[in-house]
């Protein structure tokens, strides 16, 4: 097979995430990148990846769809980890939830965590706050992810909070990643500036879709790839074998 331009998102999130919409049912969200015409998805919720299965059930293989998650390091920044598989985000979520604090959703303050199957059925609500710090650094999240063959990507960099910039300054070049995330409202001339900065790393837009109206083509990056797949993602970021990221902003 030879290789395609595909549309692909690796930050969005469901119903799981108390910020997320109660539009973000796992049809609703498998329909809405089929009808954008984007080929893989990553379910990304805050420090949780337990909805990943339904979004995969729902959209039946278009789009493709990735286990991961948003994890909130003990800094308040936020890294963006997938996996090749359901079984990698679990095992990668029962070491975070070692640390996670004990505190209390408060629903009619922060929103509702729900766990969905593929026909937005309700199977729990998680009663622990998704969107807090778990008492690991950002080095560990990073590191332990990488080490269990993640794919690693500090999240909306460009953002005041909740980023590696807002809360510990530039990213070191040794941190252990393998690109950046920008959002949607970086400029092309804005992107001139985050390139400089950081000339040997590989930049993403994603949309971080919070609710079904986020997801579109402009909000995503377009990769070469022979099919979109985990293995395929990895390929490109690290442009490898033809594979490549081709930058939403240009060069």
């Amino acid at each position: 097979m030879g290789l395609s331009p595909y549309w692909v998102d690796l930050h969005m999130h469901t119903v799981l995430s108390p910020c997320g919409e109660l539009e973000m049912g796992a049809p609703e969200i498998a329909e809405a990148y089929r009808s954008a015409g984007i080929a893989l998805c990553a379910v990304t919720d805050h420090n949780a990846a337990d909805n990943a299965p339904a979004v995969a059930w729902a959209a039946s293989g278009d789009p493709v769809v990735l286990a991961g998650m948003e994890v909130q390091s003990s800094e308040d920044i936020h890294v963006v980890v997938l996996f090749p598989d359901f079984d990698g985000a679990r095992e990668y979520q029962r070491w975070l939830w070692e640390a996670m604090p004990p505190t209390q959703n408060r629903p009619d303050i922060f929103g509702d965590q729900l766990i969905i199957d593929g026909e937005n059925s309700i199977l729990d609500e998680q009663e622990i706050l998704l969107i807090q710090g778990v008492g690991y650094s950002v080095d560990e999240v990073a590191q332990q992810a990488m080490d269990m063959g993640a794919i690693v990507i500090p999240a909306h960099l460009d953002r005041p909070s909740f980023s590696y910039e807002a809360g510990l300054g530039p990213v070191p070049s040794d941190f252990p990643c393998h690109a950046l995330e920008l959002s949607p409202a970086v400029s092309h001339a804005d992107f001139r500036t985050w390139r400089e900065r950081y000339p040997d790393r590989v930049f993403l837009r994603s949309s971080d879709a919070h609710r079904l109206s986020g997801i579109s083509r402009d909000r995503c990056t377009v990769m070469m790839l022979e099919k979109p797949s985990f293995t395929e993602i990895l390929l490109a970021l690290a442009n490898r074998d033809g594979r490549s990221v081709i930058s939403p902003w240009g060069d």
